[in-house]
């Protein structure tokens, strides 16, 4: 893996630790600069959840951007060190929390943080295993989502998703390559 640098924000260029011959494979610099291009690169006060984080690379970009805290979810003790080194590197500890959590057992563990609602959610699991739509209904039925929240989900150029999830809107679909990025407009209010 290259060395990983933040593409934008306050932290733009910022070099992060990554790892070394692991098949993870954290979301490219063109990826990421078009989904803050999308997004808008001004996310002051949201809050975050970086689910199958590996790197935190996400967050962190979410972070940089303005981003009020980040919660970051990965199963890997490996990728919540490494993120936990991340959040360091960019002195941003404070703004930042990492969960060591299997998301293929739901996410009510989110309801026990201090964090009512998020404002945008970063999906970004190992490609092909069918893990997004369980975790997005999970993410719904535990009214997890801020009204006027976004899901960003990441796949493989083959995966498919569901495009009629309730209370969800898919608003834009982009292929980069071997990647597709999803864009779900959660538009509900409680």
């Amino acid at each position: 893996i290259d060395s990983m640098r933040i593409t934008g924000g306050t932290k733009k260029g910022k070099v992060l630790a990554s790892f070394k011959g692991l098949n993870i494979r954290p979301t490219s610099e063109q990826v990421r600069e078009a989904i803050f291009n999308i997004l808008g690169q001004d996310l002051g006060g949201k809050v975050i959840l970086d689910l199958f984080s590996g790197t935190g690379i996400l967050g962190l970009e979410g972070l940089s951007r303005g981003g009020n805290f980040a919660v970051f979810v990965d199963n890997s003790l490996r990728s919540v060190n490494l993120i936990k080194k991340n959040l360091e590197l960019c002195q941003m500890k404070e703004y930042g929390v990492v969960l060591k959590k299997d998301l293929r057992r739901g996410v009510s563990f989110l309801k026990r943080l201090d964090i009512k609602k998020y404002d945008l959610v970063f999906l970004d699991p190992p490609y092909n295993k069918g893990l997004i739509d369980p975790v997005i209904n999970d993410l719904l039925k535990e009214k997890v989502l801020a009204p006027c929240s976004w899901i960003i989900a990441e796949t493989s150029k083959s995966e498919e998703l569901s495009t009629g999830l309730e209370g969800l809107q898919l608003e834009d679909l982009r292929l980069y390559g071997d990647t597709k990025i999803y864009f779900y407009f959660h538009g509900e209010t409680e």
